[in-house]
Parts: C-alpha cells; structure tokens; sequence
C-alpha cells in the first residue's frame, strides 16, 4: 500500500504510529467525554438547563469546520510530502488549547466555548493525518489489526489519563480544571515516539503550471468531490459511515452528563465508569480487528452495529448505577470495533498515493457525523430529555446497518 521506492515498514514504526493514537486519546476521554464535559455543564454554565444543548453545539461547530478543512489539507499534504508535519502541528495546537481550559471558571461561557470548538478542531485534523499514514504502513492481510492496535493503544492512553485525573481529583483533592492541564501535557509527551519513529513516506508532487500548494490543494479536493460517485464501494461506506458515526460521537459527547442527570453518578463513579469501558474498548478493538483480518470487513462492521443498537435500547430503560456500568462495559467493545473496522475499510478502499485526499474525506464524513449526532442529541434532550434521545440515537446506527447490509466490502485478505 504503501510507495514502491518505501523501505520495509518495521515494527518501531508501526508502535510510532500507535503512540499517536496512545496520545490523543486523552483529550477524547477527559474533555470531550468525562471530565470537562460535566465541568463545562456544572461550573462553566452553572447547572443551566441550556448547558447540554451549548455543549453540542460547540462540537458541532468545531466539526462543521473539519469538514471544509481537512479535505483541503489532506490534498496539500499529498502535494507537499508533509502529512507528518500537519499530524504533529494539529496536536500541538490541541495540546496547548486543552492546557488553556484551566482558566475557564463559573460564567467563562464564551472562552470555554471558544478553546473547547478550537481544541476539537485542531484534534480531528490530527486523528485525519494520523489515519492516513494507515495505507502505508499496512498490507491488505493486515491493516484490520493495525488500526485495531492504534486503537487497542488509544483506550489504553485514555486509561492512563483517567488514573491520572482520579489520582489528582480523588488522590490529591485537586480542582477538576488541573486535569486539563495534565491532559494537554500528556498530548503531547505521548506523541514524541510518533515524532522519533513514524517516517514520512509520501513523496512531494509537482504543481500544475501557476499553482501554489494551497490552490493545487482546493483543486484536487474538488476533483475528489466529483470523483467520488466514481468509487462507488466508498461513497456508500461513507454513507453509512456518517450515519453510524452520528450515534456514536452523540455517545461519546453526552455519556457521562446521561450518567450525571439521569442516574446521578458521582464524579468519581463517572471516572470508574469510564475506565472500565477503556479496557472493554481496547478489547473490542482488538478483536474485532483479528475477525475482519480473517472473515472480512463486513461481518466484524455488521456484528459492531447490532451490538450498538442494543446498547441505545437498554440505556434509554436503564434505572441503576450497576446496570448503567455494565451497558458501559458492553459498549466499549463497540465503540473499539466500529471505529477501528471503519478506519481499516478506507484504507483497504483508497487508491495508492492518495492516502491524505481520500483520509481528508473519511475525516469530513466522520466530522459531518459529528455534527449531525451531538447537535440531535443535545436538542433531544433539551426538549424531550436523555432516555428519549438516546431511544432515538439508535436509529443512526440502524440506518447506517441497512447500507452497510447492501455493500460488498473487503474479505478478508483484501478480496472483495
């Protein structure tokens, strides 16, 4: 998959490539998901009713801005041979607006919101470059099980960096706004075996004739956009992508304020809950990346989806803490496999040497999934309350098996 004139890909780097994965989890886990999340709601808005429906839009908007970005950057990035420069600048710039939520306090609405939306976007530009380094990196016989160790490697980080935040919170009887600072630390210590080890495979290409990069970049990505329909495996992929994508970053965004509103979770109880469903999601990645690499990409996808649909079912009638953390661990295991599935199908589908173009789009369907999921979710449960929006979520993961149902996806091996 990777360039004819590569040398071999050795072990060391495909552990680079997965220490980013190791790395950027933290901001997922801690800010998104669990900690400032709550912290935002509680503190930030001071307990407003509003507070879930803000927190979703400013996902959301970060996300619109992924999708006119990264498909654009990603075809520069081709054009230059700097993807490893787009990957590292993106989380650093992460980094230091997750560092710089510490100073957000009760009535800081318009900061938080400002460095939440620029911290997300900076992240989805960095976990775009990073998956399109997968092509290169990998064989059809065994790109399932590479993206499932990056992944396996990001619950893994977002393990470390829930203990990390127990021991300051319940540990040191830290203020909640020192695990933001430990966590855009922790981004970027965790992406120095990345800047050591993973090379920069993609070769420089020449401009057309009066070009620069960045209007060579909006050409290509415009040329994609009309050439997709020509792929058509991918684009429907990318259908269903967006559409099981939009339930699961609504998961990912509101978890823990369903835990907290609905359930009455403790801080402490949200950090258990929650590093329990890292292990789950490591092992669901893993495994579920051995079945696509020996049955095939669509069995592991299809069995990742019902077990979702599932989840949504049980959690919008769950009444305890105990059956709360058991549909935690379950869901972990999907939320390791569809990701990892879907990550291993694009880069089985994407044509060689076009890694950063077509990864551009993964990103933009995945972003636009983020926009459509957290912006439901968040108004649902404005209006109606999180056991309805969640009841409902479940319909973007059914929607997005009845495509899935219909394509032919790779076998295993790379046969289609």
């Amino acid at each position: 998959m990777g360039s004819p004139q590569s040398s071999p890909v050795t072990r060391r780097e495909i552990f680079g490539w997965c220490c980013f994965d190791f790395a950027n989890s933290a901001f997922t886990t801690i800010i998104v998901t669990v900690v400032y999340a709550v912290y935002f709601k509680d503190v930030v808005a001071g307990g407003a009713p509003e507070a879930a429906g803000w927190w979703g839009r400013t996902l959301a908007l970060s996300q619109a801005a992924v999708i006119v970005l990264a498909p654009w950057l990603g075809a520069m990035a081709d054009f230059t041979g700097r993807k490893k420069r787009l990957l590292l600048g993106s989380a650093a710039a992460c980094s230091l607006a997750t560092a710089l939520l510490t100073v957000t306090g009760p009535g800081d609405l318009w900061l938080a919101v400002t460095l939440v939306a620029a911290a997300n976007l900076a992240f989805c530009l960095s976990e775009s470059a990073c998956a399109s380094f997968l092509p290169e990196i990998s064989t059809p016989e065994n790109v399932g099980r590479i993206s499932a160790y990056g992944w396996s490697f990001g619950y893994m980080g977002g393990l470390l960096s829930l203990a990390l935040a127990l021991g300051l919170i319940v540990g040191l009887g830290a203020s909640a706004r020192w695990t933001f600072l430990m966590t855009g630390v922790f981004f970027m210590v965790a992406t120095l075996p990345t800047l050591l080890f993973l090379r920069e495979r993609a070769q420089p290409r020449a401009l057309p004739a009066g070009e620069g990069f960045a209007t060579a970049g909006w050409r290509t990505m415009l040329r994609t956009a009309r050439e997709l329909p020509q792929h058509r495996t991918l684009a429907l992929f990318f259908v269903a992508f967006t559409l099981f994508l939009s339930g699961l970053m609504a998961i990912i965004t509101f978890a823990s304020l369903f835990g907290a509103e609905v359930l009455h979770l403790t801080a402490t109880e949200n950090l258990l809950l929650f590093a329990g469903l890292q292990i789950s999601s490591a092992l669901g990645a893993l495994a579920f990346g051995v079945l696509q690499d020996r049955l095939g990409a669509k069995p592991a996808l299809v069995a990742s989806l019902l077990l979702w649909i599932v989840v949504c079912g049980w959690a919008a009638f769950c009444r305890t803490k105990t059956e709360f953390f058991v549909i935690g661990a379950i869901a972990g295991l999907g939320i390791g496999s569809i990701q990892s599935a879907s990550r291993a199908v694009v880069s089985a589908l994407t044509p060689t040497g076009r890694a950063g173009e077509f990864f551009g789009f993964w990103s933009l369907f995945a972003r636009l999934g983020g926009v459509i999921g957290p912006l439901v979710m968040g108004e649902l449960a404005t209006a109606h309350g999180f056991r309805v929006a969640v009841l409902a979520n479940g319909g973007f993961f059914l929607a997005g098996l009845g495509v899935v149902l219909a394509l032919r996806l790779p076998r295993a091996g790379g046969v289609r």
